[in-house]
């Protein structure tokens, strides 16, 4: 962690503008809107707790959606003040003012200079303005303007170069990382430069392009590598395993190859399913398969049947080597788990993961944080990154601008 954090520094009757990952999932029905899963608000209220305890008068800022650079309704934050104020038990502003005028930005100036230390307001969806998604250096300085101490503690939007988590943070007088940020830094930068072996990466999802760069990375600190999901086909076309009409992206059969290559080097043993659960007639959108079965250990998938899950074996086989791991990186469900008649082999991987209490076990964002949650085991994990492009990009290596920004200790 070479980036400062809210732990480094005194915010006592500072104005602290903190960027959150307010981009929750709205319900609109009936004239009234629901907040459906309020999962990204938890997880910055630390950082907003310890600001408030601190004294701090806090500016919260977040996008919500892709309103395209202008104001509409549907992707207004005005719900999510109102749920947040129930989630701290006390009072939270909503600023409506448009901060790209100089009237309007005075009046929220007045505003925040009036606030008590403590006190909480949340700006307007900052995907209103069009500079945002532009990093315009004009909005990035109403923002700093606002401000002493810049936070940012939307690690999901740290690898975008926006207005609001990178621009900002050049024309303040300090930014630093929120509790939130510093956790996805220690976790999936620290614990993972230097794991405790063995250390178990499981990688799922449909697409190996998706991955490529996360595989060439951890092959290099990785014991073991468990490829999963759609993926794993590409990988057994690439051996001349038989694979029926199984998802194969064609054009990275030579990718596949390399990675198998770079682990037989790098003395990592890349294991794929020896048995899968295979259909006849998988329709996504109405979430149904048809006929589905089982093939035996190394059984090819005949013409006209896909794989859409990992089978029995290939559970036990994963499960055993997660059983022995101290570190334990997932990433990428093992098969369409979003249908139920498929989910088994995802499940199976995440309970086997939560039972393994004595492994650090990272859940890399994305459908894995779904599965963990619906087999009822993210108590058990030790964390759970709330990234989902952020998450890849920095398991890839790449630096993020939204974190590069910050300052260093």
């Amino acid at each position: 962690m070479q980036k400062k954090s809210l732990n480094d520094i005194c915010v006592s009757c500072k104005t602290v503008l903190v960027r959150v990952d307010f981009n929750v999932p709205l319900e609109h029905k009936d004239g009234t809107t629901r907040i459906t899963d309020d999962t990204r608000i938890k997880e910055t209220l630390p950082t907003i707790q310890k600001l408030v305890a601190e004294g701090a008068k806090i500016i919260l800022v977040s996008h919500l959606g892709r309103p395209k650079g202008k104001p509409e309704f549907q992707y207004s934050l005005a719900p999510v003040a109102k749920h947040l104020s129930e989630l701290l038990s006390k009072p939270v502003l909503f600023s409506t003012e448009n901060i790209t005028q100089p009237e309007s930005l005075a009046v929220l100036q007045q505003k925040i200079s009036s606030l008590q230390p403590g006190d909480v307001i949340l700006l307007e969806n900052i995907r209103f303005y069009e500079g945002e998604e532009k990093n315009d250096p004009s909005l990035a300085q109403a923002l700093a303007s606002l401000c002493d101490v810049y936070v940012n503690d939307a690690f999901g939007s740290a690898h975008r170069a926006h207005a609001s988590t990178e621009g900002v943070a050049r024309y303040a007088q300090a930014a630093v990382a929120g509790l939130l940020m510093e956790r996805e830094l220690t976790y999936l930068g620290d614990k993972l430069e230097t794991p405790e072996h063995p250390f178990v990466v499981i990688l799922g999802g449909a697409k190996v392009s998706d991955k490529i760069r996360v595989i060439d990375r951890l092959l290099e600190k990785a014991d073991t590598l468990l490829i999963g999901g759609g993926m794993s086909y590409t990988f057994k076309h690439a051996l001349g395993q038989k694979i029926g009409r199984s998802l194969c992206e064609l054009d990275h059969v030579s990718t596949a190859l390399g990675a198998l290559q770079k682990a037989k080097q790098c003395g990592v043993e890349l294991i794929l399913p020896i048995d899968n659960l295979i259909t006849n007639q998988l329709n996504f959108e109405a979430r149904s398969v048809g006929n589905t079965q089982f093939t035996s250990p190394n059984e090819p998938i005949p013409d006209g049947w896909e794989g859409v899950d990992i089978g029995p074996e290939t559970i036990r086989l994963f499960c055993s080597h997660i059983a022995k791991a101290k570190t334990i990186l997932w990433n990428g469900p093992m098969g369409v788990f979003e249908i139920q008649a498929c989910a088994e082999g995802t499940f199976a991987i995440a309970r086997a993961i939560a039972q393994n209490t004595s492994a650090t076990s990272i859940i890399g964002g994305g459908d894995s944080v779904k599965a963990v949650k619906q087999a009822g085991c993210a108590d058990k994990i030790t964390f759970i990154s709330t990234g989902g492009g952020a998450t890849l990009e920095f398991l890839e290596g790449k630096n993020l601008p939204g974190v590069a920004a910050l300052n260093e200790k």
